[in-house]
């Protein structure tokens, strides 16, 4: 791109960014900007006569299908990202020993953010991102006072004054922005990648003047800006003109020569894409350069953050929840209006009537109580008129593009939930079916959103919290994770698993506490925090029972020693016993034979009978007591065996 000769620098500067601006807005509009604005009059529910969808159209409705869909698509990444209370959390490094300036970091960024409204702002993204199919972000850096109700001491003793404590501190704003007040170079995917991107919108004179004063703008003359109703942020009947300047900014890359020397001339072969420098300009009305520096950040990063809420590949703009059902919405408003202009004809009284017996002058309507008068019989000259009956099938027909409406967005009909809940083990079955593949998709977009978006911004503004308040925010490498894991659908989902699991276990089992603090864990209840520490210290042992439980162990331990022993003791007396019942047997035989020739010596009468009498006698004995000792060893073998 060249200039003439005559071309100051300055206007070499704002020709060189608004020439880029004009071609980037031009691509932009010609492609995206009626599909845009069709999207946001479906979303928000407002009609225009472009939207019929035929000539003979009068009916003026708009199904609320789209509508759900967005809603639904917003709440779930909304509540996704935000259900636990913090979006993010930040990893130390495994060699660092010191913990705690990980959490004065977190903790300094979760206070800063929530001063700063930052839900809010993210809220917002998601929403637009949902409608125009790209969700985008700028950070605001700036010096905001902090206020607060205070007392101190007054000169009377016993009284104190109440004031306000005023403090500042450096405050790094997300600002949304409508995709149709955003440029980007068509070539790039990404803002990292574009030759540069710009933000143009309507701010207040007063705001410009203000920040000339303070020195942030350079002094110059700014006029009044053209009406443009493609920059406004939504569509309106009117739109108010007064006090407004028309502000781009511009951040990306220009020429270093246009911003070294203000006094140089650019000639007319002087090459301007060679040496470029990110820089940051700000131009009014397009036409009054307010600022315009190198880029003043350290990282040399542009204050952008952008993301799509389903991909594209290739291309920066992205696909939301509108573009997805914009077909069946189409569809379903056709059905509907079809059929309410078909109740028009078919409900409303018409008349056929001979205009030429009427009385001259007569003005004829049909209302209740009516008086009609005729030139002859009235059921010659009136006639009732209906055109057909209204069929039905145009609103099941409806129903069914909503259905298809609601599997192209990935959401759920919250209103047919009961019925297939309902329908039994089968229907439950199937809805979790759907549910799951619904979680899916959710995840998937939960993730995209979070790499792309979320851990992006953080990094952003704690770059920013460095940089120009090193005091609160030491200069560390940190890096960031998000938090968030699931949605409002799949939480639930997951709880009702996880409470089905618990009806089946019994009150005892030791999983039963940590299946109970997952589901307070992802509840939303607002005392959340109190019952996992309630439930985290009933899960820990008290100190007593646990040394009351100790000494129980070791008493029992201690008897059942005792027992072990006494059983020893009284086995080792049975084997002596034993031992000693076998001596004696082997020595009983010896025994009884003295004893047998004792009484076979004593009281004899006739010497040789009586002695062969009672020698067998004494034998038989003898036999007898030794089949005793024998039986009487294999029992107390026996014994023994079955004690040990």
């Amino acid at each position: 791109m060249k200039f003439d000769s005559d071309t100051t620098p300055q206007n070499a500067l704002v020709a060189y960014v608004m020439q880029h601006c004009d071609d980037w807005r031009n691509h932009r509009d010609e492609n995206y900007l009626d599909r845009w604005n069709e999207y946001e009059r479906l979303w928000r529910g407002i009609y225009e006569e472009g939207d019929k969808t035929r000539a003979s159209e009068r009916s003026k409705l708009i199904s609320p299908a789209l509508q759900q869909a967005i809603d639904n698509k917003t709440s779930e990444i909304v509540e996704a990202v935000f259900g636990k209370g913090q979006f993010f959390d930040i990893v130390d490094d495994l060699q660092d020993q010191d913990k705690t300036d990980v959490g004065l970091m977190r903790n300094q960024l979760r206070e800063d953010f929530d001063k700063d409204k930052v839900r809010k702002a993210i809220t917002h993204i998601v929403t637009l991102a949902e409608v125009y199919g790209t969700g985008i972000g700028e950070l605001i850096v700036r010096e905001v006072k902090d206020s607060r109700p205070a007392t101190q001491p007054s000169a009377v003793p016993g009284l104190r004054m109440v004031g306000v404590s005023s403090t500042n501190r450096i405050s790094v704003q997300l600002k949304p922005i409508n995709p149709r007040n955003f440029l980007i170079d068509p070539n790039a995917s990404t803002v990292d990648e574009a030759l540069g991107v710009a933000i143009e919108e309507y701010v207040g004179r007063h705001s410009v003047i203000k920040a000339m004063e303070d020195g942030v703008y350079r002094r110059v003359y700014v006029g009044t800006a053209a009406e443009n109703t493609d920059l406004e942020p939504t569509q309106d009947i009117t739109y108010f003109q007064d006090d407004k300047v028309l502000l781009l900014r511009y951040y990306g890359l220009v020429p270093k020569t246009l911003l070294d020397d203000p006094d140089q001339m650019i000639g007319p072969d002087e090459e301007m894409y060679s040496e470029l420098v990110e820089a940051l300009v700000v131009i009014a009305n397009g036409e009054s350069l307010l600022k315009a520096e190198v880029s003043p950040f350290m990282m040399q990063d542009r204050p952008v953050v952008a993301y799509q809420a389903d991909i594209v590949p290739n291309r920066f703009w992205g696909r939301g929840t509108g573009e997805k059902g914009y077909n069946m919405q189409k569809a379903t408003d056709a059905q509907i209006r079809s059929h309410v202009d078909s109740l028009g004809l078919t409900t409303a009284p018409m008349m056929a009537i001979d205009a030429t017996r009427l009385p001259r002058g007569a003005k004829f309507e049909v209302r209740p109580g009516k008086t009609i008068l005729t030139n002859g019989a009235p059921n010659e000259i009136l006639q009732p008129l209906k055109f057909g009956n209204t069929d039905p099938g145009n609103i099941q027909t409806a129903q069914l593009f909503e259905k298809m409406l609601l599997q192209a967005t990935g959401t759920l009909d919250s209103a047919s939930l009961p019925g297939q809940v309902a329908g039994g083990d089968a229907a439950s079955a199937g809805l979790a079916m759907a549910v799951a593949s619904l979680i899916k998709k959710n995840k998937r977009a939960l993730t995209n959103f979070q790499d792309d978006f979320l851990i992006p911004f953080v990094e952003k503004a704690a770059w920013r919290y460095m940089q120009f308040d090193p005091e609160r925010y030491p200069v560390q490498d940190f890096k960031f994770i998000p938090t968030g894991t699931m949605g409002m659908m799949a939480r639930e989902f997951e709880q009702s698993q996880i409470i089905a699991l618990m009806s089946t276990l019994g009150p005892n089992s030791p999983v039963l506490p940590l299946l109970l603090q997952s589901v307070v864990e992802n509840s939303s209840l607002p005392n959340r925090e109190m019952i996992m520490q309630q439930l985290m210290q009933m899960s820990q042992p008290d100190p007593a029972a646990q040394q009351v439980q100790q000494q129980a162990a070791q008493i029992q331990l201690a008897t059942a020693q005792a027992d072990v022993q006494e059983k020893q003791a009284r086995a080792q007396k049975a084997q002596a016993e034993a031992q000693k019942a076998i001596v004696e047997a082997q020595l009983m035989p010896e025994k009884l034979k003295v004893d047998v020739v004792q009484a076979a010596s004593t009281n004899i009468d006739d010497p040789n009978r009586e002695f062969e009498r009672r020698v067998k006698i004494a034998e038989l004995m003898l036999k007898e007591k030794d089949i005793d000792s024998k039986v009487n060893i294999v029992r107390e073998q026996t014994r023994q065996d079955a004690m040990n």
